[in-house]
């Protein structure tokens, strides 16, 4: 196994941060490690050797869901219609009464679903729990949602009301269909 090393500024920060601390009775202060050796000079050139072939771009992940924060990528009609709640939803899922685990893996086939289906907008019920800091379904579902084979699937999310925090309103990703387009 390999030590780790810290890095010359690491160790100049720790130097800096540990200068004024006293050592407990009967201990003394380790020695300054030693500086590393200089690294070797490159050798001269000799020949020109191609670049290696770049490799392909990845996509870059969708930006991160936040629960009542405009997404990227949505008017604002829509937007609207989502956080006032104006959107019917297709789905429901019901969270109360599960331990984390067992929701969290519900939710995830609930979405899936959905989305294979062509569901736009669904509604997930986490219940408010205990105030004022919520229950923990609540807080765990924007983890949930921007876990990465979940982000994908979700273009937003919002409250339904500014009173109701225990219900969030998903609007799905459209289903891309590999069929070629007519011109």
């Amino acid at each position: 196994m390999r030590e780790k090393r810290l890095n010359q500024a690491d160790l100049a920060l720790w130097r800096a941060f540990t200068a004024e601390i006293r050592p407990l009775f009967g201990h003394q202060r380790p020695p300054a490690p030693p500086a590393p050796a200089a690294p070797a000079p490159e050798p001269p050139a000799q020949l020109a050797i191609a670049p290696a072939p770049k490799k392909p771009a990845r996509p870059l992940p969708p930006p991160e869901i936040r629960v009542g924060e405009v997404p990227g990528g949505l008017d604002r009609k829509r937007w609207q219609a989502l956080r006032r709640g104006d959107m019917r939803a297709e789905r429901t899922l019901d969270l109360h009464g599960r331990r984390v685990a067992e929701a969290h893996l519900v939710f995830r086939a609930f979405l899936h679903r959905a989305a294979a289906e062509g569901v736009r907008t669904v509604t997930v019920v986490t219940g408010k729990g205990p105030q004022p800091e919520g229950g923990i379904l609540q807080r765990e579902l924007p983890h949930w949602l921007n876990d990465p084979d979940m982000r994908p699937l979700v273009l937003g999310a919002a409250h339904p009301h500014p009173t109701n925090s225990g219900a969030v309103n998903l609007l799905l990703r459209r289903r891309r269909t590999n069929t070629p387009t007519r011109r």
